[in-house]
């Protein structure tokens, strides 16, 4: 498969804040209060600035996530809001696991690289229970590191290869077990394809190889994925972001699968 070089920004400094000292003296004799600003400016204060509203996020996993570009496509849905900006990047290389990603040490530089919102990781569908012990012990390694840096981690739901579609539930549990061993963010993305390929089935989610999500599956991922790190419904999503590419049919069908599937999921 493909290989997706890691990208990351350097760390931003904070915004230093100016505070202006008064000095009260009291003058013995006169019984006056002088006061005495440190600043240049006669005793006025100085105004906080606002909090940085900027939404950032990490992506760490492999060509589920570096298909069709998903993190520029959850930015693209960013500017369905204008009053903030958002901030991608990733860590993504073919045929990863959590485990691969530990080992090789680029995703922790990445995570300690900035002060990121949310940190999204991703492996296989980890159906199996040895696969789920993994995905839960690394993603509890992660998430120490996450928490490092003030962000929360996020488990991208994925789901297993059609050949195998049986095991989709058991997908879903791994996925969900990991977010709760780490008290982190469900993106239900697995369950939203599963949604709309059971209401839509002539949508064509996944590729020739039946487990790379198509272009319109990546786009049913980024709604999941931009819904639940900004806190927003995706029903309207893709007209507050300006449209899409894809055919004007298959768009209220994945913003429904995408709702559905965070509506199931609830938890935090």
């Amino acid at each position: 498969m493909q290989e997706r070089r890691a990208k990351y920004p350097p760390a931003k400094a904070g915004p230093l804040i100016d505070r202006i000292a008064v000095a009260s003296l009291r003058l013995a004799r006169l019984g006056l209060v002088t006061l005495a600003a440190a600043a240049a400016s006669c005793g006025s204060a100085g105004v906080e600035p606002a909090s940085d509203p900027t939404l950032r996020i990490l992506f760490i996993g492999n060509s589920l996530t570096y298909a069709n570009d998903l993190p520029a496509v959850v930015q693209r849905l960013g500017q369905s809001d204008p009053s903030r900006s958002v901030v991608v990047s990733s860590v993504a290389f073919g045929d990863y696991s959590l485990e691969d990603h530990w080992n090789r040490g680029d995703a922790q530089r990445a995570i300690a690289s900035a002060r990121w919102d949310l940190v999204v990781l991703q492996q296989g569908p980890s159906a199996l229970a040895e696969s789920r012990a993994l995905l839960v012990d690394y993603t509890t390694r992660f998430a120490g590191e996450i928490r490092k840096i003030g962000g929360r981690p996020a488990l991208y739901m994925v789901w297993p290869p059609m050949s195998r579609e049986a095991e989709w539930s058991a997908v879903s549990a791994s996925y969900a077990a990991a977010a709760e061993a780490v008290n982190g963010v469900l993106l239900p993305a697995g369950e939203a394809l599963r949604a709309v390929r059971a209401g839509t089935p002539s949508i064509p989610l996944f590729e020739g190889d039946g487990f790379h999500p198509s272009v319109a599956g990546t786009y049913a991922v980024a709604l999941v994925v931009y819904a639940r790190a900004a806190g927003v419904s995706p029903v309207g999503l893709t007209v507050r972001a300006g449209g899409s590419s894809l055919p004007p049919a298959y768009v209220p069908a994945l913003e429904a699968g995408a709702a559905q599937a965070i509506a199931e999921a609830g938890g935090n």
